[in-house]
């Protein structure tokens, strides 16, 4: 069995709306082992974007603790929060988030900016990143310049400039035509089968069936189920008992 590079043990947020106490997430155990496919998916509100902020690091636990390659986050500064997290964890979001003021080019290398790597070495990445995905020849082109799967590409790109161990992605086709859509996957897939953790979000059960090994499904906040795909075939797993602690 392959180490754990993400934990949430017991993890639980909860959000204080006026004299209501909201729980979108409550008491959640998530272990995902490196190099793998790992989809959490679930109807809107079910807690799935609470998980993956606290996947992701981008949020801490109002209960329970997240452990990053076994290391427990929850009482890390966010100066620390935020270094580990840039090397350990790309991001792909679904609106892409790129900065339109910069071509994609610059775009990808700005990750590394905040990682303090000299300029030659940015641009030979980016350069390097951005040919990997087939777009070599919009490396100076704005965002407003290409096409939603171009700019999803951009982001991937992007993501993978720190070399992170770790990718999340949160709706990676929620805005691109379905060829586009498998397109990106078959990239993701790609980067999964050379090692890279791979960590999606998503509504949609066939992007999940169809790319992931691991599926958790989320409702109401809860795990409603845990799945594996082995030999081609999914079967559930029976879920550890979750307990909060005070």
């Amino acid at each position: 069995m392959k180490p754990l590079i993400i934990k949430l043990k017991q993890a639980a947020k909860y959000y204080e709306m006026g004299e209501s106490l909201v729980k979108a997430l409550d008491c959640v155990d998530i272990s995902i082992q490196e190099g793998d496919f790992v989809a959490i998916m679930g109807p809107s509100g079910s807690g799935k974007s609470t998980a993956m902020n606290l996947t992701g690091s981008l949020d801490l636990t109002t209960k329970g603790d997240i452990y990053l390659k076994g290391k427990n986050i929850e009482n890390l500064e966010e100066s620390e929060l935020a270094q580990l997290r840039g090397k350990k964890i790309g991001f792909i979001f679904q609106q892409f988030n790129l900065i339109p003021n910069l071509t994609a080019k610059e775009n990808v290398m700005l990750p590394m900016l905040f990682q303090n790597e000299d300029k030659e070495y940015r641009e030979e990445r980016a350069e390097k990143l951005l040919k990997s995905m087939e777009l070599e020849d919009r490396m100076n082109h704005y965002p407003n310049q290409l096409s939603g799967g171009q700019q999803q590409r951009v982001a991937i790109a992007r993501s993978l400039a720190n070399k992170p161990d770790i990718l999340l992605a949160d709706e990676p086709t929620g805005n691109l035509d379905t060829k586009t859509g498998e397109r990106v996957m078959g990239f993701l897939t790609d980067l999964n089968k050379k090692g890279r953790t791979i960590i999606i979000v998503t509504h949609d059960p066939e992007i999940a069936k169809t790319y992931a090994k691991t599926l958790y499904s989320l409702r109401d906040g809860k795990i409603e189920s845990l799945e594996k795909k082995t030999n081609g075939k999914w079967k559930k797993v029976k879920l550890p008992e979750c307990i909060l602690k005070d």
